[in-house]
């Protein structure tokens, strides 16, 4: 259902963070899986961002009818190799992307010149630009500063997945590729899913989810007044949209919004003696921006609220907006970049009241950021959260946070603790 965010084949997949442990083969790394859902052929295009959102490296992947590429992004960030796929305009023997009997097999010829890509595919220089800003480092080759600094060699940040309509270089962020209807180098056809999961070899845990799925509405074609409409918010300009900050507002992307407020069960004792973790995906809404002595250009990311609730329904504000939404005197965001993981009590956590309990997220901008939305979107920003739980060395389970809203239904400013919660 267009509007809500669920498991559905859709236009964009987003995965919302990633670690790879650059330095250890048995460190951390990320997976994810590119599924196509229908009979007929298609492209999507990947691109990388960093924790402070800027795009760093996109590739094209070619999908037969019912195709599925899994890409590891230690192959890519430290061996240079991207998924080498094909059209049949590049791959006449079938034998780069080969299809099977339902599957369609057609010529982007587009792609030429594109697809497939050379092994390696990223030069030894530029895995070394990457491996820089993706740990917070500044680039050796250019200077540049894209991410935070954790002290480690993890590179981290997060990844978005397009259906296209041809090969290009071009990142979402760049002029011409949307177009209103899906006209543009983006699709709009709602046709690809996927999951992902974290594995560490050397912690002895995995854990894996669905990436998070968000349609396109396709569309009813052109009106008298010469503008497309798909009959929703999706086309309207002002309206927020899942690619909002980087069409200006102008919904030309055509894709739904996340949600921005969250509730996710916590554990901190028994069985999982790794504690609780909480992945977190969040929009800024600015255009992709940083320097190396300032940081990314929208500053820390503070939160309208987070209320830890014990198992005994007793509340414990950790961190709330003043009268007017800004940060009180004194308080820390908690999820400061684009995409982060942080724990959930500990030293260095979110602090607690119990060892088990459940969390209240409102992660609504409590600075105005407007992002050229209409007047009903100031504050108001899509986020995406998944709870990851696990007991060292033993097991571990991830899975999405409940979803309580969509940023088009969102309520910005004055949020007031849930005191009533219905059952159905």
């Amino acid at each position: 259902m267009i509007g809500t965010i669920d498991d559905v084949p859709a236009a964009t997949l987003l995965l919302p963070y990633f670690e790879v442990d650059l330095g250890n083969t048995d460190g951390v790394n990320t997976l994810f899986s590119i599924n196509n859902a229908s009979a007929s052929a298609t492209l999507a295009h990947v691109t990388v961002w960093s924790t402070w959102s800027i795009p760093v490296i996109d590739w094209d992947v070619y999908l037969t009818g019912y195709d599925v590429q899994t890409v590891n992004l230690r192959d890519i960030l430290v061996n240079g190799i991207l998924p080498r796929t094909a059209s049949a305009g590049q791959d006449p023997t079938d034998t780069i992307s080969p299809h099977g009997d339902i599957s369609q097999d057609i010529n982007f010829a587009s792609c030429t010149g594109f697809l497939p890509y050379q092994v390696p595919g990223v030069s030894t220089n530029f895995r070394a630009h990457l491996q820089a800003i993706l740990t917070g480092k500044k680039s050796p080759v250019d200077g540049t500063c894209a991410g935070t600094n954790y002290g480690d060699n993890i590179a981290r940040g997060y990844v978005t997945i397009d259906v296209t309509n041809a090969c290009s270089l071009l990142f979402p962020s760049s002029t011409g590729y949307f177009v209103n209807g899906g006209g543009g180098i983006a699709g709009n056809r709602n046709i690809l899913w996927g999951d992902y999961f974290y594995v560490n070899p050397t912690e002895n845990f995995a854990q894996g989810e669905t990436l998070v799925h968000v349609e396109a509405a396709p569309g009813v074609g052109l009106l008298g007044t010469g503008t497309y409409s798909t009959g929703n918010l999706l086309d309207t300009p002002g309206e927020y949209t899942f690619y909002g900050r980087y069409v200006l507002g102008t919904a030309i992307d055509n894709r739904e919004p996340l949600a921005t407020t969250f509730a996710s069960r916590y554990l901190s004792g028994g069985g999982f003696t790794g504690g609780t973790s909480l992945v977190v995906w969040r929009d800024s809404k600015f255009t992709p921006g940083a320097s190396c002595t300032t940081g990314p250009n929208f500053g820390d990311l503070f939160e309208d609220q987070i209320v830890v609730f014990d198992e005994f329904e007793n509340p414990l504000t950790v961190t709330t907006g003043g009268p007017s939404g800004e940060p009180l005197p004194g308080s820390q965001c908690t999820f400061c970049d684009e995409a982060q993981r942080v724990d959930v009590g500990g030293t260095d956590g979110i602090t607690t009241n119990a060892d088990f309990g459940w969390l209240y997220l409102n992660l609504n901008h409590a600075t105005t950021r407007d992002a050229t939305l209409g007047a009903g979107y100031i504050n108001i920003a899509q986020a995406w959260v998944t709870t990851v739980m696990d007991a060292e060395g033993r097991f571990s389970v991830g899975f999405d946070a409940i979803q309580l809203d969509n940023a088009n239904t969102a309520v910005s400013g004055g949020v007031q603790l849930p005191v009533n919660i219905a059952v159905r």
